[in-house]
């Protein structure tokens, strides 16, 4: 029997300080040193620089040397880059999955997280709601089973859930997107890949047009 390795420590600070950032637990454009990020993790200072440098390769930091690690702010441009890359991918996803025509029970996560976005908004619980948004999302991406593409997509994600946090209840109330979602199983589940692509296609272009309308309304550019 294989005995799963725990994480490294580098892993281990990359997670926690990735989490930390898109949560805003470390706000977009705000400093730190590599010390005071070791002891708010209580580690030593070279798993955090390891992370901080992993980090950067994923657009989430700047590491400065002799000045510590900068946050990048979240900027209407950068969405702008991020969503429409995000927006090709997801849909190639959708497609691939509607093509292989997947068994219904193969579906029934994606069903079930619908069912959990719906419940969180009965329950005026945005954050839970947010919290299936973005499980669906990479479940989708993950039953298309591309793992390049699966890989491509996670790194771009944690750019779009942090933006998503700072506009969370900024924005009108997302019944549409857990109905577009109902939409798009179901093309999945008849096998109109076409259709999948579009519903998807739309469904991102619309979050994106959103969120960009959102930060620029509220001042959000790169510093």
């Amino acid at each position: 029997m294989t005995v799963a390795r725990a994480p490294s420590q580098t892993q281990r600070a990359t997670a926690l300080l990735r989490e930390m950032i898109v949560t805003n637990r470390l706000p977009a454009g705000s400093n730190h040193l590599e010390t005071e990020l070791a002891d708010l993790l209580g580690m030593s200072r070279t798993p955090v620089r390891e992370a901080a440098i992993a980090l950067e390769a994923q657009g989430l930091v700047e590491v400065r040397p002799r000045h510590g690690i900068r946050v990048l702010p979240i900027s209407p441009a950068d969405m702008e880059e991020i969503y429409s890359i995000l927006t090709e991918l997801e849909s190639l996803a959708a497609w691939n999955l509607a093509t292989a025509r997947p068994a219904a029970d193969r579906l029934d996560g994606l069903q079930r997280l619908i069912d959990e976005m719906d419940a969180a908004l009965d329950a005026g619980d945005r954050h839970r709601w947010a919290e299936a948004d973005d499980a669906f999302h990479g479940e989708l991406v993950r039953l298309a089973g591309n793992r390049r593409l699966e890989s491509v997509v996670a790194t771009m994600s944690d750019q779009v859930r942090r933006a998503r946090m700072v506009t969370l209840f900024m924005r009108p109330e997302p019944r549409a997107s857990n109905a577009d979602h109902r939409l798009l199983v179901k093309a999945i589940a008849a096998g109109d890949a076409d259709a999948a692509r579009e519903i998807h296609r739309s469904h991102r272009i619309a979050a994106k047009d959103m969120m960009i309308r959102l930060l620029a309304r509220h001042g959000f550019a790169a510093v």
